[in-house]
């Protein structure tokens, strides 16, 4: 195995990640990178050797690491990345900073990014995928991020760079974004509260929020602008053709579709990797079968599959 450079920060070798996901799945990455913080990330990955993959890993929430582990160094930032501030309508947070938390604290000082409240996950792998709700996206609200390169450079990232789209950006592979600023319109914080406590309610009356998932499973085939927002034009949803094709509730192993929101996938109990996806591309096939269309992953799966045996 590779040597790796000092740290400050905590570096484990082997590491299981299932733990480390809202689905409860996947093997070992061969490094597991904490560090203390952005000085620690960029000195370890400017001596760290070229040839070695880096992937960086959020809150595990919309993600299925394979059975197999992930042959890289997976950085994952905690706590020395997760401060959030507030000056005036811009909203400045850590790339580990929850999307709820940022949402809450911009509220209780007047600034409205409440879409961000009901996005399971953090704000690095928020900007990383332009996410959205309830008709805005991250790209309405950016102003800029930072963000570790590969070879240790620290780097500002503006919209053009990003270049955002549905569910995606041009983050070079390997860069880790470390924190993000945001603005929002001006808002009365009672009402921004209780707008959110609206959101909520919405979210667990119709999805399965108590249940072991990643969110959305498939993107809705519909047409996006290049900001990534949704033309309305385009109404197909990815749950309803998942119905029409008698996948609501399907199993294999332990991962279910959900008969409560036929759009998430969920492990209901002792699933693998390789379930979950499995299911995946069945419930893909058979859509394609009913419908003619190819539904397309949210989900982010990475890593290899189990060794066979």
């Amino acid at each position: 195995m590779t040597a790796m450079p000092p740290v400050r920060g905590q570096l484990t070798p082997d590491r299981p990640l299932a733990d480390l996901t809202w689905l409860r799945v996947g093997g070992p990455a061969d490094w597991l990178f904490q560090p203390a913080d952005e000085a620690d990330l960029a000195a370890f990955l400017a001596a760290l050797d070229p040839r070695v993959a880096v992937f960086p890993m959020g809150v595990g929430s919309n993600l299925i690491v394979r059975d197999g582990g992930i042959r890289a160094v997976v950085v994952r930032l905690g706590r020395g990345f997760n401060a959030i501030e507030v000056q005036g309508r811009r909203v400045t947070a850590g790339a580990a900073a929850l999307d709820a938390h940022v949402a809450r604290r911009a509220a209780e000082a007047g600034v409205d990014l409440t879409f961000l409240r009901t996005i399971p996950g953090a704000i690095g792998g928020a900007v990383r995928m332009n996410a959205g709700c309830y008709g805005s996206y991250v790209a309405d609200h950016f102003v800029s991020a930072t963000a570790i390169a590969r070879d240790g450079r620290r780097v500002t990232l503006t919209a053009r760079d990003l270049n955002f789209r549905y569910r995606q950006t041009d983050l070079p592979e390997g860069w880790v974004i470390t924190g993000a600023t945001f603005e929002g319109p001006s808002g009365d914080p009672a009402a921004l509260a209780a707008k959110m406590e609206d959101q909520i309610a919405r979210r667990d009356a119709s999805q399965p929020t108590k249940e072991r998932s990643a969110g959305s499973t498939f993107r809705n085939p519909a047409g996006f602008s290049s900001t990534g927002r949704a033309d309305d034009t385009h109404d197909l949803k990815a749950w309803k053709l998942i119905d029409d094709a008698g996948m609501r509730g399907a199993r294999r192993g332990g991962a279910e579709m959900s008969v409560k929101h036929s759009n998430f996938l969920i492990n209901a109990g002792g699933a693998t990797a390789a379930d979950l996806e499995g299911l995946g591309e069945e419930v893909r096939k058979k859509v394609f079968q009913q419908s003619g269309l190819r539904l397309e992953w949210e989900i982010m799966r990475v890593g290899e599959p189990a060794a066979d045996k």
